[in-house]
């Protein structure tokens, strides 16, 4: 690692310590041990890590003092973006499972996909909003930029979207976002509308969306949709403005169809073009369906549907940093000590991305080397930089024994909260009396 990218990390490490507030040395330290462990039990088990120098009460302590500030932090990941290409970003959310938390406020049922023991894919806990810099056109890396709890009284997509219009606010060029199919829907659209951003959305095969209306004709009330547009019913489709077929190394033959002025029935002054890339070499894979909403005066290329393959990498992080960063494994006792601990993740992986390029690959034994270091390889060769960089933590003071659980004193069971249902149910027509 050369000289100016030791200095660009020592700086970020600074920045990062001077803005967590109070308890900043517990903290950080802490931060430090989530690095060099790989699997830990407990919170406290991090302390029993070299570089945490104080007692196992203090990484509880840290969680309950520490005032991390998700906005300072936000304008120093900015800071590290270069913005001399085009930023590409994505979103999505995650759980935290709590399903025996009785006593944790602002339980609400969340989606739990991918977990093959589970009967139904829906678990008891709290949900996580991300937004992410994708800093490559392959590999894992993700680097978040917010990462925030969904309240009970917010859902998935006004969080997403209040999380990319805080961004773009300080953002000095215009990015390009990344969505599922969960966000490809008119209210998403209708949300951040005024944000300085394109959007690229997949969409479920079952939408229907509606061409450009005709031109007036003169008489009642002009026509606001035009022709229907069903994805799965080809008889529907229009004539595409663009048709091309390509060679891909990775996915083969590949055809990629493209139409102009779609909308959604509750969006239509918000056009979009719309893309579908079929693998020719495996018909009986569904065809994917996305949707580009940006300027009204621009219209993307036809290659910009390549960019939505790099949307996954959200998808590794939330697996890194559930695994290897342990960020769902403490049983903490109230949402603000899982909120400030959730603060760090983002810190951390920050730091492991502008180490990565100043070490070697220290793999496992049973491991293989690469040539491109991914997240986990770079954590497990993170102490060496660590050691060279050394903490700008102070040493810990000693504070002579505490009293303890004064005698005689009762002890309290945590009261219980119940869950916390969102939305509401669909309207029912009343029932006719007798």
């Amino acid at each position: 690692m050369s000289n100016h990218k030791w200095q660009r990390l020592q700086e970020f490490r600074q920045a990062v310590y001077q803005n967590l507030g109070r308890a900043r040395d517990a903290t950080f330290e802490l931060m430090d041990a989530v690095m060099l462990s790989r699997k830990v039990d407990s919170l406290a088990d991090l302390s029993l890590c070299p570089c945490f120098r104080r007692k196992w009460s203090s990484s509880y302590e840290a969680l309950e003092d520490t005032r991390p500030n998700a906005n300072k932090f936000m304008k120093l990941y900015m800071g590290q973006i270069p913005t001399e290409s085009v930023v590409v970003m994505a979103g999505d959310h995650t759980p935290w499972p709590r399903p025996e938390a009785k006593s944790l406020k602002e339980r609400t049922y969340e989606h739990r996909g991918g977990d093959p023991w589970s009967r139904r894919p829906v678990s008891v806990g709290q949900g996580y909003s991300t937004l992410v810099w994708v800093p490559e056109s392959e590999g894992s890396w993700a680097l978040p930029v917010r990462h925030e709890r969904i309240t009970s009284w917010e859902t998935p997509l006004t969080k997403a979207a209040w999380q990319l219009r805080q961004v773009c606010k300080d953002l000095p060029v215009r990015p390009l976002t990344l969505w599922d199919s969960e966000y490809g829907c008119a209210s998403f659209v209708l949300k951040t509308a005024d944000v300085q951003a394109d959007k690229l959305m997949r969409l479920r095969s079952n939408r229907c969306l509606w061409g450009a209306p005709p031109a007036y004709g003169g008489r009642g009330r002009p026509r606001v949709h035009g022709e229907k547009f069903k994805l799965n019913n080809s008889t529907t489709w229009a004539t595409p403005a663009q048709v091309v077929e390509v060679d891909d190394p990775k996915l083969g033959r590949i055809r990629v169809q493209m139409w102009h002025q779609l909308h959604f029935r509750q969006s239509p002054k918000h056009p979009m073009t719309l893309f579908q890339v079929e693998r020719l070499e495996h018909p009986h894979r569904q065809p994917l369906w996305l949707a580009w909403v940006g300027l009204p005066t621009a219209r993307p290329s036809i290659d910009v549907w390549r960019n939505y393959l790099r949307r996954f990498c959200v998808d590794h992080w939330y697996r890194f940093a559930k695994g290897r960063l342990h960020w769902t494994m403490p049983k903490l006792k109230t949402p603000q000590q899982a909120e400030r601990w959730s603060c760090l993740m983002p810190a951390i992986t920050w730091q492991l991305w502008l180490a990565r390029d100043g070490i070697g690959d220290r793999p496992l034994p049973w491991q293989k080397p690469v040539g491109r270091l991914t997240p986990g390889r770079t954590a497990q060769a993170i102490g060496s930089v660590l050691a060279r960089l050394g903490t700008p933590t102070y040493l810990p003071k000693t504070r002579g024994k505490s009293p303890g659980w004064p005698k005689g004193k009762g002890r309290d069971s945590f009261p219980t909260y119940p869950l916390v249902k969102k939305g509401r149910g669909r309207f029912r027509k009343p029932s006719r009396s007798p």
